[in-house]
């Protein structure tokens, strides 16, 4: 064989190892692309709107859409910083105990004769520092977080339970209702679905573009490590639970704005709804992991099945089965995804392996 036919045979031979590698990376950005889980959310939600819209016309409809926010609002805005507390290897199930505080709070001083404004001020007082008094148990005295929010649960969620008992408070500056009943301007739009998304894009610029961010998804994946790399592990867990009170404080101030009263079993069972939410969103209940983007597509998701549901008049029993069975599969196909991933990983390792041979 001539020196040239040889150089001819190598240079075909690079073109196809070269030809395979590309088709090898194809596949590999493909398979990584179809198995995000927001991708598999979005399909679900696009999948969830076919199906309710023509199984009932009353669905796509803009006005029903929009107005079923109010439904699914105050939860998706407590999830926004419960985002943080999870990422960061953290859980808060003190979230609706603190919202009945706030609330509590928020209707005793409209009894004193307080202002639309310094209602909403009382409300989120209350929550911040409701956020300050578990972050400094956990952080100040090395308490698990779960200890502490279920022990405050009860505490917050008490005291407004021994001073209302069976009474209520119901009366509120006129004003107030617009919280958690106005729209924007002439528009169809709720005030708190437009208060939610503004909340969270600032929280996914946090999350997504600042220093802030990144080092919460250190702490998730290894809290000493983080601490070894001079992050300040305990002042930002400190503020998280801050944070997370403030938005306690300002979903309670729209709860209380859209039911126009404060009664001691107001928010009860939040906290789990919106564990489910961020757990359904993608983010890892041991940390480090997720995004804003799934858990917005969660909240639509679980907002918009219970109100096709319910148009349907399937019974809540249903709903709420539905609903567990939704965090069951959220936990289990990230996990069988992350395998499925590793797997096809090793495989185009060995084929590349075998093409540089060649």
């Amino acid at each position: 064989m001539s020196k040239d036919e040889k150089n001819t045979i190598s240079s075909k031979s690079l073109v196809d190892s070269s030809r395979l590698v590309d088709e090898s990376g194809w596949r590999i950005r493909l398979v990584s692309m179809v198995t995000r889980w927001e991708f598999i959310l979005l399909i679900l939600l696009v999948m969830e709107v076919l199906i309710f819209s023509n199984l009932t016309p009353h669905f796509l409809n803009t006005f029903n859409l929009l107005n079923t926010t109010f439904t699914f609002s105050e939860k998706a805005i407590l999830a926004l910083p419960m985002i943080f507390i999870i990422l960061s290897g953290d859980i808060d199930i003190s979230v609706a105990g603190i919202m009945a505080l706030s609330s509590f709070a928020m209707g005793y001083a409209s009894t004193q004769g307080v202002g639309t404004t310094g209602l909403v001020f009382v409300g989120l007082g209350v929550g911040v520092l409701a956020g300050l008094f578990n972050g400094l148990l956990v952080t100040g005295l090395d308490m698990p977080a779960i200890a502490v929010t279920l022990a405050s649960m009860t505490l917050f969620r008490g005291i407004s339970q021994a001073v209302l008992e069976d009474q209520a408070y119901t009366k509120y500056p006129e004003g107030f209702g617009y919280f958690g009943q106005g729209y924007i301007g002439d528009s169809i739009v709720p005030f708190e679905l437009i208060l939610f998304l503004v909340l969270a894009v600032i929280m996914g610029f946090v999350l997504h573009k600042t220093t802030y961010g990144r080092k919460l998804y250190a702490i998730g994946n290894s809290s000493s490590a983080s601490k070894f790399s001079g992050i300040a592990v305990n002042r930002i867990r400190l503020f998280n639970f801050i944070l997370n009170g403030l938005f306690s404080g300002i979903a309670a101030v729209l709860l209380t704005s859209r039911i126009g009263s404060t009664r001691p079993n107001i928010a009860t069972g939040f906290e789990l709804e919106v564990i489910t939410l961020v757990v359904l969103g993608g983010v890892s209940i041991t940390g480090g992991k997720g995004n804003i983007f799934g858990v917005v597509l969660a909240i639509f998701l679980l907002g918009y099945l219970k109100f096709g549901m319910g148009l349907l008049n399937i019974s809540g029993k249903v709903m709420i089965i539905t609903t567990g069975a939704l965090l069951i599969i959220a936990v289990l196909i990230p996990a069988l995804m992350d395998t499925l991933k590793a797997r096809n990983k090793l495989k185009n390792q060995k084929n590349s392996e075998v093409i540089l041979q060649i």
